[in-house]
């Protein structure tokens, strides 16, 4: 690095573009930037890891568009990497809030089949079209949904006669279980819409 440890954006430029003495330009941005471009993610919703991820793929965007000769040099270094952190973490947070409606949809849709999985196995012993969807699910998920769902027993009980350590492990399990069960009903259209029907006219 120079003797004064300092770039100016031209030299910042040269230096990536040329490939000559990256490292230390690129160190020069790291100590001189970090701190500016991480208050930005963390007073806008975001961890010191969500930062560290940002920072890091923002670094990678301007290298890149330094090398493919594309920086206009219209603003500083430091305001260009800024609002390449602002676009990217907000890109990032549009994604999370889309996830977290696909999630609240999910549980939504889970309790609905779950609730007309009970009452429907409460009342007809012999569901085939829900029987034949726990045999897909291996051994231990359709006895922990069979037990619980068609023989009506406890988590207590289920947990004693499955030889689980405790009752949480087992809510857990029965939690994935009937997550799996219900990603199996509606990755497929047609069987969602059979079993929902089912289930209606069952129940």
């Amino acid at each position: 690095m120079k003797k004064t440890d300092k770039y100016s954006d031209q030299e910042l430029i040269e230096a990536i573009s040329s490939r000559n003495n990256i490292n230390p330009a690129i160190r020069f941005m790291y100590d001189g930037y970090y701190r500016y471009l991480e208050n930005y993610v963390l007073q806008n919703s975001g961890s010191t890891d969500d930062a560290a991820d940002i920072i890091q793929e923002a670094f990678l965007v301007f290298i890149k568009t330094v090398e493919e000769n594309k920086y206009r040099q219209e603003s500083g270094v430091k305001s260009f990497l800024y609002s390449i952190v602002k676009n990217l973490w907000i890109s990032e947070l549009r994604k999370r809030k889309s996830m977290g409606v696909r999630n609240e949809i999910f549980e939504k849709e889970k309790e609905s089949v779950s609730q007309d999985i009970s009452q429907s196995l409460a009342k007809h012993e012999s569901h085939k079209l829900i029987m034949d969807l726990f045999q897909t699910l291996g051994d231990k998920c359709r006895n922990i949904l069979l037990l619980f769902y068609y023989e009506n027993l406890s988590m207590k009980d289920i947990m004693e006669k499955e030889d689980f350590s405790s009752e949480q492990v087992l809510r857990n399990k029965k939690h994935k279980c009937l997550k799996s069960l219900i990603e199996k009903i509606q990755s497929d259209e047609k069987t969602y819409s059979t079993v929902k029907n089912a289930l209606r006219y069952a129940g």
